[in-house]
């Protein structure tokens, strides 16, 4: 299939050069579709940058969809992902049966690109900052003498349970770091959300304080693994040893 006979087009790559390379890079795909296709961009991206893909595809006639995602590969896998999307009407119209396909919910945040990664800029933050809590917690507990197990039963059944804590404590306890999400991810996902702070003034220091644990953690050589290997930074720093560590 080329791409003059496709009628959309999405792009779930890693971050911003890569989308910008896909659509306009050397061998690029918007100068080849034919008008009235739809890009759907789903990389974490600041809204500036969405923006402007959506003007550069609007100049070729194409329609453009702001459409950062949620859910991690098993959602994927399952078509059940969350979508927080922007866009005009006339693109979601024409992204229809690709967001059937991938989504279970799509969250229309407005008629403009932009607003969609503003909004997973939110769920970035809050997610981050879940994490690096539950290696805090974890280490903490296990400070005191607290079998990790224990805590993640006790929490998981408690008012301090997240999302996050209940899915990846267990990969803590079980000493398994294959990378779901990466430790790396959160260097740019957390640095963009310090990005938008200071260009928007607004003060964010939960998310500095959390962004510098995933930067310790890489520093340490754990990038390439899950990113419940922040917990690792937090071991380290009270002499602990974590499961499956010798």
């Amino acid at each position: 299939m080329t791409a003059p006979s496709l009628d959309a087009v999405v792009i779930v790559v890693l971050n911003a050069p890569q989308t910008e390379s896909v659509l306009f890079g050397e061998q690029g795909l918007a100068a080849h579709l034919k008008p009235g296709a739809v890009v759907v961009a789903c990389a974490t991206v600041t809204p500036d940058f969405a923006r402007d893909m959506s003007q550069r595809c609007q100049a070729l006639g194409l329609h453009y969809i702001d459409a950062p995602m949620s859910g991690g590969a098993v959602k994927a896998a399952q078509g059940q992902l969350s979508v927080m999307a922007s866009g005009s009407q006339e693109a979601f119209d024409a992204a229809a049966p690709v967001m059937d396909a991938i989504a279970e919910n799509v969250f229309k945040m407005g008629d403009e690109a932009g607003m969609g990664s503003a909004m997973k800029s939110v769920n970035q933050l809050l997610a981050g900052i879940h994490i690096a809590s539950m290696g805090e917690a974890l280490a903490f507990g296990m400070k005191q003498g607290i079998d990790p197990d224990v805590i993640v039963n006790v929490i998981t059944q408690s008012a301090g349970n997240s999302w996050m804590f209940e899915n990846r404590a267990p990969h803590v306890v079980s000493g398994d770091y294959t990378p779901h999400s990466a430790v790396d991810i959160w260097l740019k996902d957390l640095g963009i959300v310090m990005d938008i702070s200071k260009q928007e003034r607004f003060s964010a220091p939960l998310t500095a304080a959390a962004l510098q644990q995933f930067v310790a953690a890489s520093g340490m050589g754990h990038g390439g693994e899950d990113d419940a290997a922040v917990t690792k930074v937090y071991a380290r720093n009270s002499n602990i040893k974590l499961p499956g560590e010798a």
